[in-house]
């Protein structure tokens, strides 16, 4: 079933011990409705990608997968670290000439104007400084649930609340990622949040696209309210609570000219 695909952009190498996955699994009484469980019995596919032969002269030859692993060590051990971060009542501590390399607002801040090796930063949430440590140290975007597993304990949640939680996330990564000008960070979040609109978040989400001029963002939400039932149109709109009309007028007349546009054709 689509719900329940998953796909992961990570490289593994097998030479190590570790475990991989994700917590969020199809609930029982799901499966037991699930047209793919025939006689007591399902099917669970896998589709692995191999990037690099296992020999010597592969291990050996500096990939780009390697560098990958060895920035992402690097952030892991600390080795070297210069400079740390307190966030949210947590520290990380990171290297200032990897985050100048990756952001010119990092460069001018930590080669600029701080004096301190400790620097505050204030209005994110530890979980979304991780990710976009983990960003700028291996270029990839992290999941979500490898996140959330080191900030909870208990990753068990309700399916909706896992989505709305992943929403937000996207969001707050987005912009922060904007707020230290990560350009493609900014690209992989606003995919991300282009695929997983829905009516609990649309009216944000269209906020958010709005506020930074994001335009391929926003037509996707438009497109999205476009196409809703007059009754999830109600439940949107008290929902919204007047937010998008009175902080943003502009996308309400577009929104009001779609929705006539619609109802002529």
């Amino acid at each position: 079933m689509p719900t329940y695909i998953r796909a992961t952009r990570k490289t593994h190498d097998f030479r190590r011990c570790d475990l991989w996955g994700c917590h969020k699994f199809m609930r029982e009484a799901a499966l037991e409705r699930s047209a793919s469980l025939k006689s007591d019995c399902f099917t669970i596919r896998c589709d692995i990608v191999v990037c690099k032969d296992n020999t010597p002269d592969a291990i050996g030859s500096g990939t780009g997968t390697e560098m990958h692993q060895h920035f992402s060590d690097l952030l892991r051990n600390k080795v070297g670290a210069d400079v740390t971060f307190e966030v949210g009542g947590k520290t990380f501590a990171a290297h200032r000439c990897v985050l100048a390399a990756r952001s010119e607002v990092f460069m001018a801040h930590l080669f600029g104007t701080a004096t301190s090796n400790v620097i505050h930063i204030t209005n994110m949430e530890t979980k979304v400084f991780r990710a976009l440590l983990c960003f700028i140290y291996t270029d990839s975007s992290p999941e979500m649930e490898d996140i959330m597993e080191e900030e909870v304990a208990e990753p068990t949640q309700e399916e909706a609340v896992e989505d709305e939680m992943l929403l937000q996330w996207l969001q707050d990564l987005f912009v922060a990622a904007d707020r230290y000008n990560l350009q493609r960070l900014k690209f992989i979040c606003e995919k991300q949040l282009c695929e997983h609109v829905g009516v609990s978040s649309v009216v944000s989400t269209l906020a958010l696209a709005e506020q930074h001029h994001r335009h391929g963002l926003k037509e996707a939400c438009l497109k999205f309210i476009q196409v809703l039932s007059p009754s999830c149109l109600q439940t949107l709109m008290a929902t919204d609570g007047g937010h998008i009309a009175t902080t943003y007028p502009s996308v309400l007349y577009e929104l009001i000219a779609m929705l006539a546009s619609n109802q002529r054709k």
